[in-house]
């Protein structure tokens, strides 16, 4: 049976969809050449109408819905900015209703954007792990040589969520719980030069920590350096984003709707 793809303005009107889940729909139905089930692409819909609600859409630069495709190619479309270039891996590391597993030796994504594409004290980096990382299993994402690259780094260490590289090679640890096979939401956000907020388990660390000058190098997702990848992740990830500063409460709630609603809606 063949699937006609109607233009964007077409599908809005059709379904009554918010501009941006429209556009991303049918690229994701292209990429996967099927259409996905209604209760997918309302669940895509809630999530960026809720993010536009709440604020925090115009601050997410690159995200990936990595769930809900039917192929892997459909779960690398982005919803927002560039695709991301995929290192190794392929159709069986992906399933539907919970993401992208990681091997936590070669595999990982390349997101294409810069480390400073975002201002100094305006960043944030999340990732919703459907399963947690073993407690060797790398970094969720992050760019340049923590211990030999200066300048603003904000990374997940899989091991404790801690640590960001000032410029000073060595890093700022904090005290958070061992994220070692901890699944759910993940991120941080940086608003001031003075500190930032880190965030699992459903509850913010607010971190202390002096900016400096971000480095130039691209953020890799299920890893570490997309030049130089070290730190992989043995996770499974179903979402990531990067952009400025944003409630990480906030993207909490609307990520982990969005990753429930998903599974809920694939038979």
């Amino acid at each position: 049976m063949s699937i006609i793809y109607i233009n964007s303005y077409q599908f809005a009107a059709a379904t009554g969809y918010d501009p941006d889940a429209q556009s991303y729909i049918p690229a994701v139905e292209a990429a996967d050449g099927q259409a996905l089930e209604v209760g997918v692409k309302d669940a895509i819909n809630d999530f960026v109408v809720g993010c536009k609600a709440d604020g925090i859409w115009a601050a997410i630069k690159a995200a990936c819905i990595m769930a809900g495709a039917r192929t892997l190619a459909g779960a690398l479309v982005p919803l927002v900015g560039t695709a991301p270039t995929n290192y190794n891996f392929v159709a069986g590391d992906y399933n539907r209703e919970t993401g992208l597993l990681g091997d936590g030796s070669t595999k990982y994504l390349d997101s294409n954007r810069a480390n400073n594409a975002d201002p100094q004290n305006s960043a944030h980096r999340s990732v919703y792990a459907s399963t947690g990382a073993s407690a060797a299993g790398g970094q969720f994402y992050g760019s340049d040589g923590v211990t030999t690259v200066g300048g603003d780094n904000l990374y997940n260490n899989v091991g404790s969520l801690s640590g960001t590289n000032r410029g000073t090679g060595s890093g700022v640890a904090f005290t958070i719980p061992s994220q070692a096979g901890t699944s759910g939401f993940k991120g941080v956000s940086r608003s001031l030069s003075t500190g930032f907020t880190a965030r699992t388990g459903g509850s913010d660390t607010a971190v202390t920590a002096t900016s400096s000058t971000p480095t130039s190098g691209n953020i890799a997702v299920f890893a570490r350096t997309p030049s130089s990848p070290a730190f992989h992740s043995d996770a499974r990830l179903a979402f990531y984003s990067i952009g400025e500063a944003l409630d990480l409460a906030l993207l909490d709630a609307r990520v982990t709707a969005l990753v429930n609603a998903i599974d809920a809606a694939i038979p």
